[in-house]
């Protein structure tokens, strides 16, 4: 398999990716002013920057584990107008999309206060709720069933994967590691369950959140960036927020718990939070480390050097306990 960063960097790839983007433009009524910059290439995706005169438009392809983004964005946006912009042309078959610029995120502007994040939990958690009935639409644009029950199982293919991968790869986890893991496999199982049988209800996890995924448009949020979204506990959701804060003394976590319990205050009690976070934890990184593996599976040799540890590194997550 030809890794996807070298494919999206040959001149019939661009030319291919140019011609459609040309086409997409013509059929919104744009018109292209300057040359297409192919600014970032990663193993799972990459991004061209298409000036026109209506203003920047981006071009994002994804790898063949994350081609679920173009299709789950324009569902999100049908389902959820007021938190995902629609996209302004997408090509499924090719895991293509363009989007119009919205200027610099949440993150760009500032560092991030304590009301930025409690303003992103609250949204993220608002459009879980409007997602949670649309399960079938959403596993159907190729979105990963995260869903706890699965968990046990994907915890075992993981200790297996990694484990059995030779000595110097940067995602083998050594016997030691493995031991400690296989000896966590009951607070797993019961983590799982825990959230299984929570009163909240599975729905769209998306995998990265934080102010760098997220514009301020008109006053509202606009989450953007679902290539590691999830079918999962929504619990999940809040993983990156509280690894990213803390350590930071001005974003207290009982802030950004509660604001994001609102959207789910008739079904979720602020008490019940903590016990469902101490699950979250457990499970969410061995749903994180399938991502990572499922997204390198197309890197080059170069790029497995520098992102392979991912897969393991998270694995091991398991064995951090809840505060």
């Amino acid at each position: 398999m030809t890794p996807f960063s070298d494919r999206v960097t040959t001149p019939r790839w661009r030319a291919d990716a140019e011609t459609w983007i040309a086409e997409r433009l013509s059929d919104a009524g744009l018109t292209l002013t300057g040359p297409i910059e192919q600014r970032r290439v990663r193993p799972w995706s990459t991004q061209l920057v298409v000036p026109t005169e209506g203003g920047t438009v981006w071009f994002k392809a994804n790898c063949r584990a994350q081609a679920f983004e173009p299709s789950l964005q324009s569902l999100l946006a049908e389902l959820a107008p007021d938190e995902v912009d629609e996209p302004l042309a997408v090509d499924q078959e090719r895991a293509w999309m363009l989007t119009r610029d919205r200027g610099a995120t949440l993150r760009a502007h500032r560092a991030p206060t304590l009301d930025d994040w409690e303003r992103v939990v609250r949204e993220a958690a608002t459009l879980q709720r409007l997602v949670a009935d649309h399960e079938r639409d959403v596993l159907a644009t190729g979105v990963p069933d995260c869903s706890p029950h699965t968990v046990p199982a994907r915890f075992e293919r993981m200790l297996e994967l990694l484990g059995d991968l030779p000595e110097g790869d940067p995602a083998h986890l050594s016997a030691d590691v493995v031991e400690r893991l296989g000896e966590a496999r009951a607070s797993v199982g019961s983590a799982a369950r825990t959230l299984s049988d929570s009163s909240l209800p599975v729905t769209l996890q998306h995998g990265d959140l934080h102010p760098g995924n997220v514009f301020a448009v008109d006053g509202r949020l606009r989450i953007f960036d679902f290539g590691d979204a999830q079918w999962a506990s929504p619990l999940e959701l809040l993983c990156i927020p509280w690894a990213a804060t803390h350590d930071d003394p001005s974003i207290p976590w009982a802030k950004l718990a509660a604001a994001y319990r609102e959207p789910w205050s008739d079904l979720l009690a602020l008490e019940e939070v903590a016990e469902l976070m101490a699950a979250a934890v457990v499970v969410q990184p061995v749903n994180r480390a399938l991502t990572w593996w499922e997204c390198l599976a197309e890197s080059t040799d170069e790029e497995w050097a520098e992102w392979g540890e991912a897969p393991a590194r998270h694995l091991a997550h398991v064995l951090e306990p809840w505060p």
